[in-house]
């Protein structure tokens, strides 16, 4: 039988002069196939503190291929343009990408979107999320099965 895929997507209320939260609109205009569970608070992480983790690595790098990801969806027509970017921003954007690594041994990536209506709709901006979240479960998929192929090619190599 099949695994079943677990996907966390985040997105934040209003903060200091952000009426709204573009982030959480995204997250809100995200087509949802099989369960979907909201939560409003992850409790027992401190953020907060200088360390994310303790004794956690200084940097945890992402598997995935962002650049790839990115000109998949922007080449798939959507009208909506991605692009990568070194810094995932400071305090909870920062940290909740370092602990997202570090749970998930690598496998996982951080969104910023634009302010509502700068120049995208929360839909447009659900759209693209979507896109984005379909594109990395491919690649995952991808080098998942990849390495599953390696595996068997290396077991048969042995007596």
């Amino acid at each position: 039988m099949a695994s079943k895929k677990k996907i966390v997507v985040t997105g934040f209320e209003p903060f200091a002069e952000h009426t709204v939260n573009s982030s959480w609109v995204a997250v809100q205009n995200t087509i949802y196939t099989g369960q979907l569970h909201l939560t409003g608070q992850i409790r027992g992480s401190n953020c907060y503190t200088p360390c994310c983790v303790e004794n956690g690595p200084d940097c945890i790098k992402s598997i995935l291929d962002m650049d790839t990801i990115c000109k998949r969806v922007n080449d798939a027509g959507i009208g909506i343009t991605v692009s990568t970017s070194e810094d995932a921003g400071r305090y909870l954007c920062d940290y909740t990408y370092y602990t997202s690594l570090h749970l998930g041994k690598g496998r996982a990536a951080f969104v910023h979107v634009p302010p509502l209506a700068k120049p995208y709709s929360g839909k447009d901006l659900g759209r693209a999320l979507q896109a984005v979240i379909q594109e990395m479960l491919k690649l995952l998929e991808g080098s998942h099965s990849e390495e599953a192929q390696k595996g068997t090619k290396h077991s048969s190599d042995n007596p």
